[in-house]
């Protein structure tokens, strides 16, 4: 698995939400069956982790709703 280990040691946040938001950009990744899956050997989590701990793609928590 190609996994960003450097930038995970780095993150400074919580790892429930990076983990979540990991799985949710994996999902994503995976329905539109992105080229940059190619260079990664099809592993949609391990590009996910890449793109979120690198800032390529942020993400955000969003409140409850009442």
């Amino acid at each position: 698995m190609i996994f960003p280990l450097e930038e995970m040691c780095k993150f400074k946040g919580g790892m429930y939400e990076i983990t979540a938001a990991a799985s949710r950009r994996a999902y994503q990744l995976a329905k539109i069956d992105d080229e940059e899956l190619e260079d990664y050997d099809g592993k949609v989590v391990s590009l996910a982790a890449r793109q979120l701990f690198t800032g390529e793609v942020k993400y955000s928590i969003e409140a409850p709703k009442k």
